[in-house]
C-alpha cells in the first residue's frame, strides 16, 4: 500500500525548493491540490507512460495553471518527467514554465493560465472522445475563485446538453482567491446547488483526504449521461502554519533563508 503522506509530504518539500529558487509565486494554490493531483496520478487516470499521446489515455486539463508546480513535482513523483528538471522550474529555458505550456511539457493537455479556459476545453476534448467512439474519460481541475468566469457556465451547461459522463471537473474550494476570500467576492455556498441545476451530478469530499477521493472517484460518472464534478475542500497553504489561509501568500515567494524551517515543520507534523 502506497504511503500518500510521505508522497504529500515529498512534494511539498520539492514546491518550497522550487519555488524559493525561482522566486516564484502561487506556492499556497499549488500547496492546496498536492492531494487532489496525487490520487489523480497515482489511481485514477488511465496513463501510458512510454506514450504521452496514447489514444487510450485519460486526458487532464489543469485549469488553475497558476498551480503548475504542484503538477510537475506529481509527474516528477509519477517518473513521467525527468526529476532533474523541477531544478530548473520557472527559468528561462525551462521545460517547466510559471503555467503549463502543452509544446514543453510531456503529458501537459493544455496550456493554461487565464482562468476559465479549462472546462470549455475539457468539454471539446470530451465530445470528441465520445465522438470517436473512446472511452477516454477527460478531468479538469478549477479553482473555486476561477468558478466566477462567465465561461465556465457556459461550458458547464454545453457539458450537460450532450451528456458526457465521461467529462470529470473538480474544484479546488480552498476559499481564497488572488485579493480576497472567496466568498466575500461570490458566494460559494450555492456551489453544489448551481451545478445541479446545471445538470450536473455532484458530491463533496475532504481535499486532503487522498483515499476518500480516490473513493469517491472510483466511482465516476456518478450518474450515467450526466457530467460529474467533485468539490474538494481544501486549505489554501496546507501544510506550513504561515502558509495557511493568509491572503499574501497567493502571491509571495519562499526565501531561501527560510527553507530550513519551513522543511523541519513539514518534516515534524508527519510524525505526529
Amino acid at each position: 500500500m502506497r504511503d500518500f503522506a510521505a508522497m504529500a509530504r515529498e512534494i511539498r518539500r520539492k514546491l518550497l525548493q522550487m519555488h524559493a529558487k525561482a522566486n516564484a509565486s502561487h506556492i499556497a494554490s499549488s500547496f492546496s491540490c498536492v492531494e487532489i493531483l496525487i490520487a489523480l496520478y497515482f489511481s485514477i487516470l488511465r496513463i501510458f507512460p512510454e506514450d504521452p499521446n496514447h489514444l487510450r489515455r485519460d486526458r487532464f486539463i489543469l485549469s488553475k495553471g497558476h498551480a503548475a508546480s504542484a503538477l510537475y513535482a506529481t509527474l516528477a513523483m509519477r517518473d513521467l518527467i525527468p526529476m532533474t528538471w523541477l531544478d530548473r522550474y520557472h527559468l528561462d529555458g525551462s521545460n517547466l514554465p510559471g503555467h503549463p505550456d502543452r509544446l514543453l511539457t510531456p503529458f501537459c493537455e493544455a496550456s493554461t493560465g487565464s482562468l476559465g479556459h479549462g472546462l470549455p476545453m475539457a468539454v471539446g476534448m470530451a465530445y470528441a472522445l465520445k465522438l470517436n467512439n473512446n472511452a477516454s474519460r477527460t478531468f479538469v481541475l478549477m479553482s473555486d475563485g476561477e468558478i466566477q468566469e462567465g465561461s465556465v457556465w457556459e461550458a458547464a451547461n454545453a457539458g450537460s446538453r450532450l451528456h458526457l459522463d465521461n467529462l470529470i471537473a473538480i474544484i479546488d474550494a480552498n476559499g481564497w482567491q488572488a485579493y480576497e476570500r472567496t466568498d466575500q467576492i461570490m458566494p460559494i455556498h450555492t456551489f453544489k446547488s448551481k451545478w445541479k441545476a446545471f445538470g450536473w451530478s455532484v458530491r463533496e469530499v475532504d481535499g486532503h483526504h487522498i483515499r476518500k477521493m480516490i473513493n469517491v472517484l472510483e466511482r465516476v460518472p456518478f450518474r450515467m449521461e450526466k457530467p460529474s464534478i467533485l468539490i474538494a475542500h481544501t486549505t489554501k497553504g496546507k501544510g506550513i502554519e504561515e502558509f495557511e489561509n493568509k491572503l499574501e501568500w497567493h502571491y509571495r515567494s519562499p526565501r531561501q533563508e527560510d527553507l530550513e524551517t519551513y522543511l523541519k515543520e513539514l518534516d515534524e507534523k508527519s510524525l505526529r
